[in-house]
């Protein structure tokens, strides 16, 4: 079979969990196909995947002050529906040229419509169709986008939610599966290709990642000013754009890392900005965490309240954070006993389940 992941390339988890699937696809036999932009784009094409295409930018996620910005993103993306008419239109060009059997696409719109138009089945890939703030605080903008973003999924086939199933489903405070639609929704387990047990493990370090978006400066730069105070503590600190703060004897920068697990693994704990790829593979390192929330990220800010709840590690608001409180919060954080679940997530078969569902779909289109 011939397949085309159409990843979204805002932040590197999408692309993350869709080159897991992918390469699963292609140790069963398939073809598997990428089309993305951006970092994701590069990231991509530097872990070695061929038949990678270009796509069109959807949305333009947008910050300021170290922190996701929804009022810069939505006037950045004030022409999304144009641009998700190119995206589509590009994405059709590949299906066509390519014999593509079926779309996969993770949180990226038009390769919905290209699919429809092209009459292929279509998957789509989400860890969030419901948008709401801690405790279900809402707004209109909020309602507003719930409202479409359920409506047009409705378009793809099946959607793929790449968690664990209840109770220890990460994106629980983001996922609504209507009434009535409960078949064209499957909880599958995270697509996480690697065994835990072959790395390395100590309590060596402070691991810290929040992704190569630009305004996420200021907070390695607060990371820094701690580095710099307690000398006790190593930080190796995680980041793909430009301009992060020079190394120290105690303040390690990476940019782009072949193998990134090899350094969770020798972490004491790791801070992170919510992301569920990230989280599940901290989970699945039996890591604590702490969770610098987005103060207008309500996925990221959803996804930390459940690992407290599940007593996986601690969250702090990034509207109320200093270094003075961001130390405290640290030091609370390396006290936690580590959550055991390898065992939770050998039991699932996330990309095992995925195939199924996927390949599944063709299989019946064409008996």
């Amino acid at each position: 079979m011939n397949f085309l992941f159409v990843v979204c390339g805002e932040g590197l988890g999408h692309a993350s969990r869709c080159i897991h699937l992918g390469h699963y696809f292609q140790q069963q036999g398939h073809s598997v196909h990428f089309a993305s932009y951006g970092k994701a784009y590069d990231f991509i094409d530097q872990h070695g995947c061929t038949n990678l295409h270009r796509t069109h930018r959807e949305v333009s996620l947008e910050g300021e002050d170290g922190f996701f910005s929804l009022k810069k993103t939505l006037w950045c993306s004030k022409w999304i529906v144009f641009d998700m008419v190119r995206s589509a239109l590009r994405v059709r060009e590949i299906i066509r040229e390519h014999g593509i059997e079926c779309v996969v696409c993770d949180t990226m719109y038009g390769g919905v419509i290209a699919g429809r138009f092209c009459n292929v089945p279509v998957v789509f890939i989400t860890n969030q169709n419901h948008f709401n703030g801690p405790n279900g605080t809402t707004n209109p903008v909020w309602k507003a986008l719930n409202f479409m973003i359920r409506r047009y999924i409705r378009l793809a086939t099946h959607i793929i939610i790449p968690d664990y199933p209840p109770p220890d489903t990460v994106s629980e405070y983001n996922i609504i599966v209507p009434a009535g639609e409960e078949q064209r929704y499957s909880f599958t387990g995270p697509f996480l290709e690697l065994n835990p047990e072959g790395y390395t493990y100590g309590h060596e370090c402070i691991f810290a990642s929040f992704g190569g978006e630009p305004y996420k400066l200021p907070m390695y730069q607060m990371l820094r000013s701690i580095a710099d105070k307690r000398k006790d503590l190593t930080f190796y600190v995680f980041y793909t754009g430009q301009h992060l703060p020079e190394s120290s004897d105690n303040f390690i920068s990476h940019g782009y890392v072949p193998n990134i697990y090899e350094h969770l693994a020798r972490a004491r704990v790791a801070i992170v900005h919510g992301g569920l790829t990230t989280l599940h593979e901290a989970l699945l390192f039996e890591k604590p965490v702490l969770v610098i929330m987005d103060p207008n990220h309500p996925e990221q800010q959803n996804n930390a309240k459940k690992i407290v709840d599940m007593g996986a590690g601690t969250s702090i608001d990034g509207r109320t954070v200093t270094r003075e409180v961001l130390e405290l919060k640290l030091a609370e954080t390396m006290a936690i006993i580590p959550k055991p679940f390898r065992k939770e997530h050998a039991a699932i078969h996330g990309r095992k389940n995925a195939y199924g569902i996927i390949t599944g779909l063709v299989e019946n289109r064409y008996p």
